[in-house]
């Protein structure tokens, strides 16, 4: 059991379900002070929260199962050992694993949509949307042209951890679209690509001699860093103009994590030997969970 919670990645998790936590919270805020009434659903919460975990559980699976297959798992990896690298799962094991994931992460999304929705064209879009979202989890690294490996993980982390996680769970609780939302979910989506990034900036050398082609391999070390600063700042600057749109003081409670990010930053710019990166992995893992909650609290005591 203890290799199958190491491979299930759980310190992934908080990071997993920040969005939904985000988009809920926004929900509550724009039922109550926008539309003045109240539609705010548990049941889309809960039924929500366990498809990201359950999609962040296969994604890790996979993952694990792909990189060994690409042969990225091997002895000059710098992360931690993965279940089917180190001989502790089977190939044929994780792959089992996999599938039963993959069916409870179904099951548990149309269920959500069912509650959310009922019966409607509209079911039909975010079934499609759910589709995605798995087939996005599994084809990161695992089986032939994993668009991990041509530099596309970014763009996806940032769709479906930020713009879907956020406006679609939004979207769950209330039925309508509110647009300043777009800017709280490019927030989390830049800094989970951030996230995305440091982890590509650690494992860089190996990733290219293993052909794993991710951005920070094509773009080498030294711009991969000025992106990460990018995706960090672009973030906390769209969480500050949502927060100065609607002008509401319990908002900027995100504010006490910004000196954070600055120390997070700081030494993301002073490391020169990759290796040391890996601790910077989870406390911006950390940091977006934490923002994440701070910013929800705000938006709460905002109503």
């Amino acid at each position: 059991m203890k290799h199958w919670l190491q491979a299930f990645r759980l310190r992934t998790l908080p990071l997993a379900v920040s969005s939904i936590l985000v988009g809920s919270a926004l929900a509550w805020y724009g039922r109550r002070a926008i539309m003045h009434y109240d539609a705010f659903s548990p049941s889309v919460l809960v039924l929500a929260l366990l498809t990201a975990v359950l999609l962040q559980i296969l994604s890790n699976l996979a993952n694990d199962l792909g990189d060994h297959q690409h042969g990225t798992d091997n002895k000059d990896r710098m992360g931690p050992q993965r279940a089917v690298q180190s001989g502790h799962i089977s190939p044929s094991a994780m792959k089992r694993a996999m599938i039963i994931c993959g069916a409870l992460a179904f099951i548990s999304g149309c269920s959500l949509i069912t509650v959310a929705l009922g019966f409607s064209l509209t079911t039909l879009v975010f079934l499609l949307l759910g589709l995605a979202a798995i087939g996005a989890a599994v084809k990161y690294t695992f089986g032939k042209n994993p668009y991990g490996y041509a530099g596309l993980g970014d763009v996806s982390v940032f769709l479906f951890f930020g713009i879907v996680g956020v406006c679609g769970t939004f979207y769950l609780h209330t039925r309508f679209f509110y647009w300043p939302i777009l800017l709280p979910a490019a927030a989390f989506g830049l800094l989970s690509a951030g996230v995305l990034n440091v982890n590509n900036m650690r494992d860089i050398d190996n990733d290219a001699a293993s052909g794993k082609r991710t951005l920070v391999v094509r773009i080498g070390s030294a711009t991969a860093r000025i992106y990460h600063t990018g995706l960090v700042v672009v973030a906390l600057l769209c969480l500050a103009s949502f927060a100065w749109l609607i002008s509401r003081w319990e908002v900027w409670l995100f504010l006490l994590i910004v000196p954070g990010f600055i120390i997070h930053l700081k030494r993301v710019w002073s490391t020169t030997d990759p290796r040391a990166l890996d601790p910077q992995l989870k406390v911006l893992a950390m940091g977006t969970f934490l923002t994440a909650l701070l910013f929800s609290l705000g938006l709460i005591l905002a109503v």
